[in-house]
This record gives C-alpha cells, sequence and structure tokens, in this order.
C-alpha cells in the first residue's frame, strides 16, 4: 500500500463488491476502552509490496514545472445513494457532520458551515457490481487526536469499525456507510515528524493503533459537543479503485498535474505541495468494468486562482490528444471550472476557491 513496505489490513470479511464490509446488525459495537482488542482480535490480511520501475517514471514526471499550486486541495464529495434518509443519518450521526442543506432528492452536510459531502437520490440505479470501478473510500480528516478520539467513541457507540491504523504520517479509522461506500476518518501529524524516504519520497506503511491512547485523548479534552466533527474538518483525500493504473496515472499526473507520492504494482499516490496523497487509486480487486451503479458521483479538486484553472485546462487537453483506446477521457467546460470523465468514467470536477 504505501511503497517497499508490508501492509496488514485489519478485516471483516469482504461485500459484494469485494471490499472490506461493515459488521451487519445485531452485532455488539466497539465500546471505547476494549476497541483496541476487539480489533487486535480479528484476522489479519497480509499484503507485501515493493516499488517498481513505475515509480521512478513518475518520481521522473513530478519534477516537470507543471504541477498544481501548493495551495490545491479537495473540496466536496458526491455520493449516488439509494436510501437517503439512512445514509444522511450515518454521515450526520456516526462521522459527525452536519446537515447543511436538506430537501426530498439532495443532502449537503459538511463541518463549521463547510460543505464536504454531497447525498443524491437515485434509487432506480442499480447497485455497483463487483467488477464496477468506483469508490474505496472518502478520507475525513479531522484537526488532532482528540477530534479522532471523538469519532472512535461515535462508531463505537452507534456503529463497527472494519478497521485503524497508523500510517507513520497519519492515524486512522475505516468503515463502511449504510450502502458500502467506504469511510476513513484520519488525523496527521505534524509534516516535521513525517518520516521521509532518501529519495524524498514520504515512507508510510500500515502498522497497529492504539486505540485506547486515542479514545483517551478525547476523554481528556471535552470542551466540544463530540456529536459533531470539530470546525476544519475536510476531506483530506479520496480512494479510487480504478481498472487501469495507467490511465489513473495519464489523468491525475499528466492531466491535472499532481505529482507521483508513492507507486507500487498495484497502488498509486498522488498529491499537490508534498502531501502524502490528496488522490489514491488501487487494482487491488481486479475491477474490469467502468463506473456505472450507484457510489462515487463526483469528487471536486480546488486550486487557488484563473491562471491555476488555465495551466490544468491547457495540461488536460495535452494528454487527452495523446491518450487513445480505454485510456481515453472527457474533458468539459462547466460553469465554475472544468469536469474531467476519466476511464472509469469517474468525474473529477476543478474549480478556483471561493473566499
Amino acid at each position: 500500500l504505501f511503497g517497499a513496505h508490508t501492509l496488514r489490513c485489519v478485516a471483516c470479511g469482504f461485500d459484494s463488491n469485494g471490499r472490506l464490509g461493515r459488521f451487519g446488525a445485531g452485532r455488539k459495537p466497539v465500546r471505547p476502552g476494549s476497541a483496541t482488542d476487539a480489533l487486535n482480535a480479528r484476522a489479519t490480511v497480509v499484503r507485501t509490496m515493493t516499488d517498481t520501475d513505475d515509480r521512478d517514471s513518475g518520481a521522473a514526471a513530478s519534477g516537470r514545472d507543471d504541477r498544481l499550486p501548493a495551495e490545491t486541495r479537495i473540496g466536496r464529495a458526491a455520493l449516488r445513494v439509494a436510501d437517503l434518509d439512512e445514509t444522511t443519518a450515518f454521515y450526520r450521526d456516526v462521522v459527525g457532520l452536519a446537515v447543511l442543506d436538506r430537501d426530498a432528492e439532495r443532502a449537503t452536510l459538511g463541518a463549521g458551515g463547510t460543505p464536504l459531502l454531497v447525498l443524491e437520490r437515485d434509487a432506480d440505479r442499480p447497485a455497483r457490481s463487483r467488477t464496477d470501478a468506483g469508490l474505496f473510500h472518502t478520507a475525513f480528516r479531522v484537526r488532532s487526536r482528540a477530534a479522532l478520539g471523538e469519532a472512535l467513541g461515535r462508531v463505537g457507540e452507534r456503529w463497527r469499525l472494519d478497521g485503524a491504523s497508523d500510517h507513520l504520517v497519519s492515524e486512522a479509522l475505516y468503515l463502511d456507510d449504510p450502502e458500502g461506500n467506504g469511510v476513513e476518518i484520519y488525523r496527521d501529524r505534524p509534516r516535521e515528524e513525517w518520516p521521509i524516504e532518501g529519495d524524498g519520497s514520504v515512507a508510510m506503511t500500515t502498522e497497529p493503533i492504539d486505540l485506547d491512547a486515542v479514545s483517551a485523548a478525547a476523554r481528556g479534552d471535552e470542551t466540544e459537543n463530540t456529536d459533531r466533527v470539530r470546525p476544519g474538518t475536510d476531506v483530506g483525500h479520496v480512494h479510487l479503485e480504478v481498472t487501469s493504473l495507467a490511465a489513473f496515472e495519464s489523468v491525475y499526473v499528466d492531466g491535472l498535474g499532481f505529482e507521483m507520492r508513492q507507486a507500487a504494482p498495484d497502488v498509486r499516490f498522488v498529491a499537490a505541495d508534498g502531501y502524502h496523497h490528496h488522490v489514491g487509486a488501487n487494482a487491488w480487486q481486479g475491477r474490469t468494468t467502468p463506473a456505472s451503479g450507484r457510489g462515487l458521483d463526483w469528487f471536486e479538486v480546488v486550486i487557488p486562482d484563473d491562471g491555476s484553472l488555465e495551466a490544468v485546462r491547457e495540461r488536460l487537453d495535452a494528454a487527452a490528444s495523446e491518450t487513445t483506446g480505454e485510456a481515453a477521457f472527457a474533458v468539459d467546460d462547466v460553469d465554475d471550472g472544468i469536469a474531467v470523465t476519466d476511464a472509469d468514467g469517474i468525474e473529477v470536477r476543478v474549480r478556483t476557491d471561493v473566499k
């Protein structure tokens, strides 16, 4: 998962889409204080990954000047769901987002008044099939270990963890929403604490996490309303399941201008400004068909100004002209920026920051 390291995923089995699935209704939830023991008792899947020549080519591409600006971030993510009421309640009561707007067909949720997630009712669309590309997880980034502990408390009381890991650069909790869409809630360590490889890339791995200590961090800070995430929470990254990593690079590295941060045989992480990753992509489950069912509808890449947007459009047009066949992708102008539909049918919207 993170370069030349061993991946150890705490797993509770796979759902019909090949994803790590949440425990079914009626299972006893994990309670703070017993969470570490509960997760350590579950099965562990081990996958070893090593660097390849792909990493060298990605690093060379990252050395070009036509990269995204440092202020680049992920904006909103949008999901198509069958049950809008149940899914809205999950992101409100378990993840801790506030409902900012709601009608019969759509809900917008966020933190501190900032929209982060759009849920759109689409009950007539079929469920995502086990071969479809699409979302691995939407990753909500909280600002402190105490805030992560508050999230752990909500999950333990109201849902069920599918996994939890220490990635050296971050600590993360993993779960699925009611419709099987992956969710990560994580906090970054300070950048000065991130381990750096000899080639300048960020060293990341997957290690056990001390959930009891995370829970204790929340209990030691009782000044906040723990039912809601704190202001400053955002979507730190989006992780995709793709049919082709080469096609992913054509859009996200050559076109959009992200830097390659990590590359291994079945996974890529790309980012701006030296971040560990703004977008991830994996081919672990052997997806073979474009996204067509419910799940991820679109997500946003937000850049600082019109000059940056124009540069992105030029890069995308150049990359699209050189990409043919199954890797071909479409670029369209929309009211507030650019919409890119990649070879897997995943839409990325690029817009400027609205202050």
